[in-house]
């Protein structure tokens, strides 16, 4: 706030739901994101104890259809005033659940708030085509949401392609070649590209989390009048045994990057989990031996050292990473 010289004064600000509702927060312009989904959160009966699994994003709902998740608000950030300074992109600050792993819905579903949260953003992305069900699974969803059976609505939609994974704008990639567009699905320790060749054929091809060593975020130049900054982001893979960098340049390069690292933390914290769990099932000298073991597969294959700037960069031996912060995301 002192160092933006940001005049506080009191104000409305309108939060979006998943189904186009939306919640009236009675604000400070100088209220950071953290304070504002705690507010929301509790307007929409969410208990404390579950805010961690959301998270506030600005996003782009066209007239077209398409929703474009612009990217995620940081804990520190001022959303009122970044809502202004975004006001020629038509924005709006909206709530959405903020893990890659489809499989911790099961923790929020016993609460009627985080589970109704689920659903309506679930009831969105197949109305906005982000999952792909069959014909047949499209039928029995459309039964479920017309008798209004959250839960099994949400059991279902788990089992088809792409639930729970994060759909970027379609984009341009260097891979397998230059000049390539992609439409891009982030999740599942994924990152998902269905690729249109110059030839007009298209590959789909999927680049495993585990194999990706670092990656970094450039900005590469100013927008012009209507058009987008110009970012990119860049990955070093590990391709049948040899590390190549792969270039997407897309606006939403910082919101890619965020959710990388998500997986990758929700990769380490899962490991950790699992380790502990054989820990105390093993007897006296064979567990300390078997946690050795644990710990150093942990350490060859989960997470990354916490990136500097646009940086995210492992340490000297291709396998080996350092912890990932939560704060870094």
């Amino acid at each position: 706030q002192d160092t933006f010289k940001i005049q506080t004064q009191r104000v409305f600000l309108d939060v979006y739901l998943a189904d186009g509702s939306n919640v009236r927060l009675d604000i400070q312009t100088s209220d950071a994101a953290e304070r504002i989904l705690e507010v929301a959160s509790c307007k929409v009966g969410l208990p404390r104890e579950l805010i961690k699994y959301f998270s506030l994003f600005f996003f782009q709902d066209d007239d077209d259809g398409a929703l474009s998740v612009v990217k995620k608000v940081a804990d520190f950030e001022l959303p009122y005033v970044s809502l202004q300074s975004m006001k020629e992109l038509h924005c709006k600050l909206g709530i959405r659940k903020w893990y890659m792993d489809p499989s911790l819905d099961i923790l929020l579903m016993d609460c009627r708030a985080s589970l109704n949260l689920l659903y309506i953003q679930a009831v969105q992305e197949v109305k906005k085509n982000w999952v792909k069900p069959t014909e047949g699974q499209m039928q029995e969803l459309e039964f479920l949401q017309k008798n209004v059976n959250k839960a099994k609505f949400l059991e279902l939609i788990q089992k088809m392609q792409f639930y729970g994974y994060m759909r970027l704008d379609p984009c341009i990639c260097d891979y397998p070649e230059e000049g390539c567009s992609a439409d891009i699905y982030l999740g599942n320790n994924e990152i998902n590209c269905c690729i249109k060749l110059p030839t007009k054929q298209t590959k789909e091809v999927s680049f495993k989390i585990n194999r990706l060593r670092s990656w970094q975020v450039t900005f590469l130049g100013a927008a012009k009048d209507g058009e987008d900054d110009t970012l990119e982001l860049r990955f070093e893979y590990n391709d049948s045994g040899t590390w190549q960098w792969i270039i997407l340049y897309t606006k939403q390069a910082f919101l890619l990057s965020s959710c990388l690292k998500k997986m990758i933390s929700e990769q380490m914290m899962k490991a950790a989990k699992e380790g502990q769990e054989m820990d105390i099932k093993m007897p006296g000298s064979t567990k300390n031996s078997k946690k050795s073991s644990i710990q150093q597969k942990q350490v060859v294959h989960s997470g990354f050292i916490s990136r500097k700037r646009f940086l995210v960069r492992p340490n000297e031996e291709d396998c080996v990473f350092e912890k990932i912060r939560e704060e870094d995301l």
